[in-house]
């Protein structure tokens, strides 16, 4: 029997797609910058189903590249490669058990969005600490095979901090559930803690245990305009804070044409700091400030307007906070004459530099920022994983001897090398 018959078998014929028109949502990601070519796409409804689809694959010898919401900046959930893979899609994984209240836990399957995990959790008077602007398309899946970090790492840590279980198919099609929650359970290896941030490259993550938290009382959110980026860190409140984002001038102006939302403040500032807080923080005198939950609309729209002007290089990365005004003024001359936008996460140091104008196919200056980057001691990846774009790269923040830890890994779990290869190490 061919691998298509088996995989309708498995799913049914609505869910194999074979028609290469089908495929355009799934082998292009929103960028617009990478793309590839599946052999089919698949669509797994459960657990026990994705277990069979892996099976198959595995026995057929055909690679496997599994894909979430297709929010990803690096290429990791694309097909590429020879010969096509399977592009297993989870995002009719849509699990989602009622709120634990005892334990203020909740089990979601993969492609559950985060939107509808915070709907969720919020119903049942908890929140999930995770949020980023994709929230309507990233998938619980997803963040957990990168590891995501988004606007509340301040306060509630990365997405890692927030997974006590996992359930996954591993390469062979053998399933591995750890779903109990347990804060203590000192049982050997952690796989949960493994597979978190592993880019679908140890097993397809199906549903994660994940940790909840008691809402926050009402805050502030406030807009600040700064000097420098310097003068924008020193502003950065010692605690209460929920929130920090930082933008540049080129930024906001963009998004206020794009968009048609009036100035933030009285007066244009070279650096605007976004703050979500417990409460008004003392501010120095002189300094321009506005108070309004609507404010988030200048950080959340980056994105979008900056698509507007072509297509993206989206270089996600991290400075030390000490080193980081330093870094804006050099890659800015850097990456000239092209457009350059920077916004990110200040208070972990995490920076979103993206530059407009070189092709796409072009990495030569994604390959120059992220060894400048590496040049300051930061890491060239920060919250959206390494994928392919960046895995010839790794090596300048990993050494030899780790990436060869990482490869005996990969190859104790999948020998054949068949989930998403060429993700993470090239």
């Amino acid at each position: 029997m061919s691998l298509e018959r088996r995989l309708r078998a498995i799913v049914g014929d609505s869910h194999v797609l074979t028609d290469p028109d089908t495929h355009a949502a799934y082998v292009l990601d929103w960028t617009r910058r990478w793309s590839g070519r599946a052999r089919l796409v698949v669509r797994p409804g459960s657990t026990a189903q994705t277990a069979a689809v892996v099976q198959a694959c595995a026995a057929d010898g055909t690679p496997v590249v599994t894909q979430g919401g297709n929010t990803g900046l690096v290429g990791g959930g694309i097909p590429h490669g020879e010969p096509p893979p399977v592009l297993l899609s989870t995002r009719r994984l849509t699990r989602l058990d009622p709120v634990d209240p005892v334990a203020g836990q909740v089990t979601a399957g993969a492609g559950v969005t985060l939107g509808r995990l915070h709907e969720h959790a919020r119903a049942a008077g908890w929140a999930y600490g995770v949020d980023l602007a994709a929230r309507d398309s990233a998938t619980v899946g997803g963040t957990v095979a990168t590891n995501a970090g988004g606007v509340r790492v301040c306060a509630y840590g990365d997405t890692r901090r927030q997974v006590v279980g996992l359930e996954a198919v591993l390469a062979d099609g053998s399933v591995i559930s750890h779903l109990g929650g347990l804060v203590k359970d000192n049982t050997g290896y952690d796989l949960t803690g493994l597979l978190t941030g592993s880019e679908g490259t140890l097993g397809v993550v199906t549903a994660a245990r994940l940790r909840l938290w008691p809402p926050p009382p009402p805050g502030v959110t406030l807009l600040l305009g700064c000097d420098s980026v310097t003068a924008a860190l020193a502003l950065l409140p010692r605690s209460g804070l929920r929130a920090a984002e930082l933008m540049l001038a080129a930024g906001v102006e963009l998004v206020q044409r794009v968009s048609g939302l009036p100035a933030p403040l009285a007066c244009a500032w070279p650096v605007y700091l976004l703050l979500e807080t417990a409460e008004l923080p003392d501010l120095p005198a002189g300094v321009d400030a506005a108070v309004s939950p609507r404010l988030w609309a200048y950080r959340e729209r980056h994105t979008e307007a900056i698509s507007t002007l072509g297509v993206p290089h989206k270089l996600d990365v991290a400075l030390p906070l000490g080193r980081l005004a330093a870094f804006v003024e050099e890659v800015v001359e850097l990456t000239a004459p092209h457009h350059t936008f920077l916004f990110g996460h200040v208070a972990e140091g995490n920076l979103h530099v993206n530059v407009v104008g070189p092709p796409p196919d072009d990495t030569s200056v994604d390959e120059a920022v992220l060894r400048l980057v590496a040049g300051y001691g930061g890491s060239i990846s920060a919250e959206h994983g390494i994928g392919i774009a960046k895995a010839p790269l790794l090596a300048l923040n990993r050494s030899a001897a780790e990436i060869a830890a990482m490869r005996s890994l990969k190859r104790a779990l999948d020998p054949e090398g068949l989930l998403n290869p060429g993700v993470l190490l090239a």
